[in-house]
């Protein structure tokens, strides 16, 4: 099998090379049910001969003598393929080292060479921390594969370029979509040109209404008092919790609402479904990522092995769900009078798709909902997750947060946790300036999305005067961005909200600087939209917990995925504040 996996790995590189995979698997496919047909045959011979000691032997022997032979046929091609195979992938790899020696020694004006992508697999479980000690060697530089240069940037001045002034000339790109196609579909993240707009202008509009900020702002008070008085029953036993599994099912459930019109309860643990759906998403997630690493991931999915075998199932489980609740809304619509105060994200694009039923499909609406998905459910859980470990890491600053929530929200000690949601209004959320600026401080620190990737349309040079080659994939490292000196100061790696603080009210940066959102025609649509839900989240526990981590010693570390979750979950205690 592995045998197979490179040798179609090479086959997605030479069509040659296809033709001769498809001549093997024909052959492959002759001989094996050849063979097969005469085992099966022999076997029948033996059963009868089984009752006769007579007729026995003349079956016996020429059986023995006919496994034989195919056994050594099958030895035979399995050696050839193994020759075969060791001089493809030294074909390959010398392709590669000397496509990166002439790069190496390339006297063009691109950016200095940091070695090649293979790197990034050996580094994978620490990518981030790699590309960052990469970072601050070069503030722009290259990595080498086969065919083109991989740039990676942190400094400002290109991501405002990149992200806004030549914005046409960056793109997500074939490449991209391909990776990312069987978990994001069509949907924003993947696409370019018309989909992208379109999607877009959707999107804008609905999250300028009045109507789904007053829905959604509901269901996170709702959810933020089950998940209070779900902490409150482990506290109360003394035990520990992990808070990233609780804040992960708790944005699940919010944005299932939101965007479904659908109570998903994985929080409450009624919903087997939803945990499996959970598992699938989250899985999905780090094995697409993984393709960016992995030079067999096209083989893998061809003969359905390993992890893409794995995505495979995932992406059943994930469509199998979102397909049927496509079809119950669109049921209930035919028989419901549609009422703009009350109806989901989904519903709004069903109507939507009444005008263009050619174009927006139920696949198409799968690919609009599952992203919204992903955007609200990871920025809100995997953000949250960091500003409590980096309060558990920094009390007094926990402390600050939970001063200002009773501030601002004027509760009473012996208030409910829904009392409590209820007074968590747009005016005490707007009081919250510094909880506000924790939550940007994490993000500079440990953002959603820790790199993100464009593919140049054309050759172009960037502003630090280095050239970029059509077909080059560029990248700007916004985990690494958060932690160079140059940028944000000597305490650059420093947990200090005070430093988005002016005269107690929240100071923003520029979004190419801190590019957490993005920015330019891509910036995030939802960001206060994330910053609600966080906020709303984050007020309610600090108002009735103090939180302390189950192993101080322990540095929490992040899972490589296209976000950043802490690896094996948070781990805390909670202790009632009265």
């Amino acid at each position: 099998m592995r045998i197979f996996l490179v040798l179609t790995l090479l086959h997605s590189t030479s069509l040659g090379l296809n033709v001769s995979a498809q001549h093997f698997t024909r052959a492959t496919n002759k001989l094996s049910t050849k063979f097969f047909r005469h085992c099966f045959v022999n076997a029948e011979n033996w059963f009868i001969c089984s009752f006769s000691p007579a007729v026995s032997l003349s079956f016996v022997l020429p059986m023995s003598s006919l496994f034989v032979k195919g056994l050594f046929l099958a030895i035979c091609v399995v050696l050839a393929l193994l020759g075969l195979l060791i001089f493809l992938v030294l074909v390959f790899f010398i392709k590669y080292f000397l496509y990166y020696i002439k790069e190496l020694m390339s006297k063009d004006q691109q950016p200095p060479v940091a070695g090649m992508m293979l790197n990034q697999l050996v580094h994978f479980n620490k990518l981030f921390d790699y590309q960052t000690s990469l970072s601050r060697k070069y503030r722009t530089y290259r990595l080498i594969t086969p065919s083109h240069s991989e740039v990676y940037t942190t400094d400002p001045t290109n991501v405002e370029y990149i992200l806004k002034v030549n914005f046409p000339n960056y793109v997500k790109g074939e490449y991209n979509y391909e990776v990312m196609r069987d978990l994001f579909g069509e949907g924003i993240f993947a696409v370019d040109g018309d989909k992208w707009r379109h999607q877009r202008k959707l999107a804008s509009y609905e999250f300028s209404t009045k109507v789904l900020r007053d829905f959604s702002t509901s269901v996170f008070r709702a959810n933020a008092a089950i998940l209070v008085s779900k902490i409150s029953e482990v506290a109360s036993a003394k035990q520990t919790l992990n808070l990233q599994d609780m804040l992960m099912k708790t944005t699940l459930d919010s944005m299932f609402k939101v965007g479904f019109g659908v109570d998903l309860n994985t929080l409450s643990g009624s919903s087997e479904f939803g945990n499996r759906f959970t598992k699938a998403f989250d899985d999905s997630n780090f094995i697409v990522f993984w393709r960016f690493v992995d030079v067999f991931w096209k083989v893998k999915r061809f003969l359905n092995i390993g992890l893409e075998a794995s995505l495979k199932r995932n992406i059943k489980v994930i469509d199998s769900f979102i397909f049927e609740l496509i079809k119950i809304k669109r049921e209930q619509m035919k028989i419901e009078i549609f009422d703009k105060g009350k109806y989901d994200i989904l519903s709004r694009f069903l109507l939507e798709s009444e005008k263009d039923p050619e174009n927006m499909t139920d696949q198409y609406l799968r690919d609009i909902t599952l992203n919204f998905l992903i955007a609200g459910k990871d920025t809100s859980a995997n953000t949250l997750t960091w500003l409590f470990y980096m309060l558990c890491k920094h009390p007094l600053v926990q402390e600050k947060v939970a001063q200002e929530i009773r501030e601002a929200t004027r509760a009473e000690d012996n208030i409910s946790a829904v009392e409590l949601s209820a007074k968590i209004t747009e005016d005490a959320l707007e009081k919250m300036q510094y909880l506000h600026a924790a939550l940007t401080e994490t993000l500079r620190l440990y953002p959603v999305v820790p790199v993100d990737g464009k593919n140049a349309e054309q050759d172009d040079v960037l502003p630090d005067g280095f050239k970029i080659r059509r077909g080059d994939g560029v990248n700007y490292v916004v985990y690494s961005m958060g932690r160079m000196t140059y940028i944000w100061g000597e305490d650059a790696e420093e947990f200090r909200p005070e430093r988005w603080i002016n005269n107690g009210v929240f100071q923003p940066e520029s979004p190419f600087k801190f590019t957490a959102f993005q920015a330019g025609p891509r910036i995030c649509l939802g960001k206060e939209f994330a910053y609600r839900q966080m906020k709303i989240l984050a007020a309610a526990l600090l108002f009735f917990f103090k939180f302390r981590l189950a192993d101080e010693k322990k540095e929490a570390a992040y899972r490589t995925m296209f976000t950043l979750h802490i690896d094996n979950g948070l781990h805390l205690f909670a202790f009632p504040r009265m």
